[in-house]
């Protein structure tokens, strides 16, 4: 037997809190909470001394699994891709089943982020797009149709 009771959450970094939580709260993500974290419990987790951080978790309507924005007051932010592509090494989206997707993907457009490619199906079950949103932060987004 493994060691993993469930999966509980995705913790993504980055520079812009406001801005990337309203992006998951218009696609439907619900805050759970909201607080700033330093102290010795978060320099010996994360292995940097004297780090400060504000974290928003979000969760979707029905519960599960949450996600975990984190922006670091100290020490600075290192740069990452946020132009990245599919095939490149790292966490590369988060994925949201949603019930409408040509209405999710209109709703971001509005607040000026587009789809990476397009919108696929697949197999007669899914339809599936990818919106770069802030910061680079990819949205898959899929709906079941089958």
């Amino acid at each position: 037997m493994g060691h993993i009771k469930r999966f509980d959450h995705v913790g993504v970094t980055v520079r812009d809190l406001d801005r990337v939580t309203d992006f998951l709260v218009k696609l439907g993500l619900e805050i759970e909470g909201r607080t700033f974290v330093e102290g010795d419990f978060i320099d010996t987790v994360i292995g940097i001394p004297g780090s400060r951080t504000e974290i928003v978790m979000l969760t979707s309507p029905g519960g599960g699994s949450s996600v975990e924005l984190s922006s670091f007051v100290r020490p600075d932010a290192v740069e990452g891709s946020p132009d990245a592509e599919a095939n490149e090494l790292g966490l590369r989206s988060l994925g949201f089943e949603v019930a409408d997707l040509q209405s999710a993907v209109d709703a971001a457009a509005e607040d000026g982020y587009g789809l990476v490619g397009g919108i696929g199906e697949h197999e007669g079950v899914w339809r599936m797009a990818y919106v770069r949103g802030p910061e680079g932060i990819l949205a898959a987004l899929a709906e079941r149709i089958g």
